[in-house]
C-alpha cells in the first residue's frame, strides 16, 4: 500500500504531537528519489544549491529560474515527501506583489507544494500576500543566508538579549502572517526552545538545538559529500564523498589497465552480421538490459 502523501497541512498538524519532522535538501531527481525512499518528510529545494551545486561562496546569485529548474527535477519523481522551494534573493523583497508572482512561478512551473522565504517582521506582508493566494509558506528566521553580508558572515544570531528578542518577534510575526512552519537557523538552543514553545506552528531547526519540532540538513552535508568544511551543527551520517573518490579511482585504474570493460560488459551480434549493419550495433536487439536483450 502506498504511503500517504505528506502535505503542508499534515506537517503543521504534527505540532505538539510528533513525530519530529525530518527535512533534507534535494536538487535533482536521483537524489530526491533516494531521500524519499529513506523516509524524509519534506524535500527542500534550497538556494543552498548555489554553494553545494554551483560552487559559490553564498546563495545570493541563485536565480528564480534556477530554483524552478531544480524544483521541477525534484517533483518529477512524484515523491511522497512534501516539496518546499526557496524563494531566492531579490525575488520577494521588492514588494508583496513581487513575492506572490515569484511564489506563483515556483508552484506553476516548478510544481512546488509550498515556498520558503527568509525574514520575519519585514516579510509579514509578503507572507500574507502569498498565503492569501492559497500557497503555503514556510518562514525562516535567525541566521538568514541571504543576509550574509549584513550579518558579517555566517555567524550565530540571537546571542544577546536584544538580538534574541528580535528573532523571537520575527517568529511570532510569521506565525501571525499565516506560515505553516518556521525554520530556525544558527541560534542558541535555549532560544530555539523558547520560540518552539511560543508558536503554534512547527519549528524546523538547523543549528538551533534539539528542542525544535524537526530538523533540516543539506543532503550533501549529512552524506559527507560536501567536504570543504563541516558546520558544527552537522552530523555526517555517511562518507559518500570518500566512497565516490574511491570508486572513481578504481574506475580510472581499470580503464588505464585495460581490464574494463570485460567480456561480461560486451554486446554480442545476433549472427554473422557485417560490421556497421543494424544487427551489429549495440542495443539493436531492443534494449540495454543486463543481457543486451530487452532492457
Amino acid at each position: 500500500m502506498a504511503k500517504e502523501k505528506v502535505t503542508a497541512v499534515s506537517l503543521s498538524a504534527r505540532k505538539g504531537k510528533g513525530p519530529p519532522i525530518a527535512v533534507a535538501t534535494a536538487y535533482d531527481a536521483t537524489m530526491a528519489r533516494l531521500l524519499d525512499a529513506g523516509g524524509v518528510d519534506a524535500l527542500m529545494v534550497g538556494d543552498s544549491l548555489g554553494m553545494v551545486v554551483q560552487g559559490r561562496e553564498h546563495t545570493l546569485a541563485v536565480t528564480l529560474d534556477e530554483i524552478v529548474y531544480h524544483c521541477r527535477a525534484v517533483t518529477r519523481v512524484r515523491p511522497r515527501a512534501h516539496v518546499v522551494a526557496d524563494l531566492p534573493f531579490l525575488s520577494y523583497q521588492v514588494s508583496p506583489e513581487q513575492a506572490l508572482r515569484s511564489a506563483g512561478r515556483l508552484v506553476q512551473e516548478g510544481d512546488a507544494e509550498s515556498v520558503k522565504l527568509e525574514g520575519g517582521v519585514v516579510r509579514a506582508a509578503a507572507v500574507r500576500s502569498i498565503v492569501d493566494a492559497g500557497i503555503p509558506v514556510m518562514g525562516h528566521v535567525g541566521l538568514t543566508p541571504q543576509s550574509v553580508h549584513q550579518m558579517g558572515g555566517f555567524r550565530v544570531q540571537g546571542k544577546t538579549v536584544d538580538a534574541a528578542q528580535r528573532i523571537f518577534d520575527d517568529a511570532r510575526a510569521l506565525e501571525d502572517a499565516g506560515v505553516y512552519a518556521i525554520v530556525l537557523e544558527g541560534i542558541p538552543s535555549d532560544l530555539g526552545a523558547r520560540i518552539t514553545e511560543a508558536v503554534a506552528v512547527p519549528t524546523i531547526g538547523i543549528g538551533a538545538g534539539p528542542h525544535t519540532d524537526g530538523q533540516v540538513l543539506v543532503c550533501y552535508d549529512f552524506l559527507g559529500m560536501f567536504r570543504e568544511f563541516t558546520p558544527k551543527f552537522v552530523k555526517r551520517f555517511a562518507e559518500v564523498g570518500e566512497t565516490v573518490v574511491q570508486a572513481t579511482e578504481a574506475f580510472v585504474s581499470e580503464v588505464r589497465a585495460g581490464t574494463f570493460p570485460g567480456p561480461e560488459h560486451e554486446f554480442k551480434a545476433a549472427g554473422a552480421a557485417a560490421p556497421g549493419s543494424t544487427a551489429a550495433r549495440p542495443g539493436a536487439s531492443g534494449g540495454y538490459g543486463p543481457t543486451g536483450d530487452e532492457g
